[in-house]
């Protein structure tokens, strides 16, 4: 089953973009100058090693942090003073690596969270008791419904987050950002406690969202972001240090460097997603 047309009126052309971005804590510099775009249908990935700033380049994108200077443009629209519970409303959802699943509530009543942009009544109007019209519950819990089925999550629906398979409960949190049908994903470390084999389960549900929405994966495995991005922006200390295709990427002597904390010889061998024992994660 496919994920319910967007609804009349949006569009999922535009393009993301963050220009010029400086953030500093104190006296600590955690992003200078980062400029980068995500374009419709792309999934730019952003990687770089342990302190490299991608967790505030993300807590940016999300609206999490402001700042210091720079821009955020969305469909070529300065957003000025963005804050998390206006993504929704701009066609932007997002999955966060604590998932914040509600352990006392269905799966499914969890997704039909992430549908609030769709409600007339608003899916809070329930968690108060607030009156609500059969149509719009029923609508909603169809939208959630078939993003469950399309994640191979439908038969947890009636289960409660706890109980269920780690990989899956990851599932779920993506099927709530999905169930708004966003244009723009943004996704913080999706891959971190999967095998190998749930890893690639993702990568290529991953690849499929592209056809309807943009994504924006700041992720460490370097695997998945090689499989499964267009383009990737590599940071190191605050800066952007290279963009490109993977393969271009991946053998940029900038990057080996940032990752194995040495000069690399031009012509050397890359580390082909892996990292040493010894270099600096991502």
């Amino acid at each position: 089953m496919r994920i319910p047309a967007r609804p009349t009126g949006t569009t999922g052309e535009g393009r993301f973009e963050l220009s010029d971005v400086g953030v500093s804590f104190g006296g600590v510099v955690a992003l200078s100058e980062v400029s980068l775009e995500v374009a419709p249908r792309q999934v730019l990935g952003v990687i770089g090693p342990n302190g490299a700033g991608k967790t505030t380049l993300f807590n940016v994108a999300c609206g999490f942090v402001t700042p210091d200077r720079g821009t955020i443009r969305w469909r070529g629209v300065t957003l000025r003073r963005l804050r998390p519970h206006q993504l929704a409303g701009l066609g932007i959802a997002r999955t966060l690596q604590a998932m914040g699943l509600f352990d006392r509530m269905s799966v499914l009543d969890n997704v039909m969270v992430g549908a609030d942009r769709h409600a007339a009544t608003g899916f809070g109007s329930a968690l108060l008791a607030l009156p609500r019209s059969a149509r719009d519950e029923r609508r909603l819990r169809d939208r959630a419904m078939a993003v469950l089925d399309e994640l191979g999550a439908a038969s947890y629906a009636g289960r409660l987050p706890p109980s269920l398979p780690y990989a899956m409960r990851k599932r779920v949190s993506l099927a709530r950002a999905l169930v708004s049908n966003p244009d723009l994903l943004l996704l913080d470390e999706p891959a971190s406690g999967l095998s190998q084999g749930e890893m690639a389960e993702f990568g290529s549900v991953l690849r499929g969202l592209t056809e309807r929405m943009a994504v924006l994966l700041v992720e460490h495995h370097m695997d998945l972001v090689l499989s499964v991005c267009d383009e990737i922006a590599v940071l190191d200390f605050g800066r952007l240090i290279a963009r490109g295709a993977p393969d271009d990427v991946r053998s940029d002597p900038a990057v080996l460097a940032a990752y194995l904390g040495v000069e690399v010889r031009e012509g050397a061998a890359s580390p082909g997603g892996r990292e040493d024992n010894s270099a600096r994660s991502a």
